[in-house]
């Protein structure tokens, strides 16, 4: 397995992330240690030459359509043609994606949802091109990977799981927006009552503010359905910089190692 970004600290952040999650899901006993034999299965490339000895690349950039075209252009020229090309996308159109190689039918979804150690599914999504054996290959990863596939068999804005979970969360921001009720009430609320391991506000945090807006502006411009537009409370927030954890400030306040600053009574 090769991890590559063309920003060398962003390769070194993820390794950390990596290896953190991975020690305490060993110390939690999840997976089998020493912790320090499962990283050291991940190398590093500096370039996109490394694709071409894999069978399978994932790319996983932010919601940016213009840069996920660049990048599935090079990856076809870079990876074998025998490979699958895999999008981690929460709500970009997988179809769109593959026009841009020479490939469509070894092209397809595959998005992982966070946080990814504690989310036991995963999307496979089918483009308009994708073919059967493509399609059962992505499933079977994602099993081979210990979580289980969902299958979404057309290609449409949002997929499954966001098209459900974003309009909750558009409610959940406008009913702050509105002061009906605070972020750490919704997310106290929906963790106590039903039954998820994180709020709303706090997976919007870490998964980054600018990337929520990315994916449902994503929907919208491709669906026009003023219900995906961005609630104000969020293009502010996003606006000011304040992205979630990554920038110290997002629903919540964050100290330098990332954890949440406790509000004062």
């Amino acid at each position: 397995m090769a991890l590559h970004d063309e920003k060398p600290e962003a390769v070194e952040k993820a390794l950390k992330s990596i290896s953190w999650s991975v020690g305490k899901l060993v110390e939690k006993g999840s997976v089998a240690g020493p912790a320090e034999a499962i990283t050291s299965r991940i190398g590093t490339s500096g370039s996109m030459e490394a694709a071409s000895e894999a069978d399978l690349v994932i790319e996983a950039v932010f919601e940016n359509l213009d840069l996920k075209r660049e990048i599935f252009r090079k990856l076809d020229s870079a990876a074998n043609p025998g490979a699958i090309l895999a999008s981690n996308t929460s709500a970009i159109s997988i179809s769109c994606l593959a026009a841009e190689t020479r490939r469509a039918d070894k092209v397809l979804g595959i998005h992982f949802f966070s946080p990814v150690p504690m989310m036991a599914a995963a999307e496979v999504i089918r483009g308009t091109h994708t073919s059967e054996e493509t399609f059962a290959s992505g499933a079977a990863f994602v099993r081979q990977v210990g979580k289980e596939p969902i299958l979404v068999k057309r290609d449409i804005p949002g997929f499954v799981i966001n098209r459900i979970n974003y309009r909750a969360n558009i409610e959940a921001m406008r009913l702050v927006e509105d002061g009906v009720t605070t972020v750490e009430d919704i997310d106290k609320g929906l963790r106590l009552a039903s039954g998820r391991k994180m709020g709303p506000f706090e997976i919007g945090d870490m998964v980054g503010l600018d990337v929520t807006y990315g994916a449902l502006m994503s929907i919208y411009e491709e669906t026009r359905d003023s219900s995906f537009y961005p609630p104000a409370i969020l293009r502010l927030k996003v606006k000011m910089g304040h992205l979630g954890r990554k920038t110290g400030r997002g629903w919540y306040e964050y100290n330098p190692d990332g954890s949440m600053k406790k509000k004062s009574a």
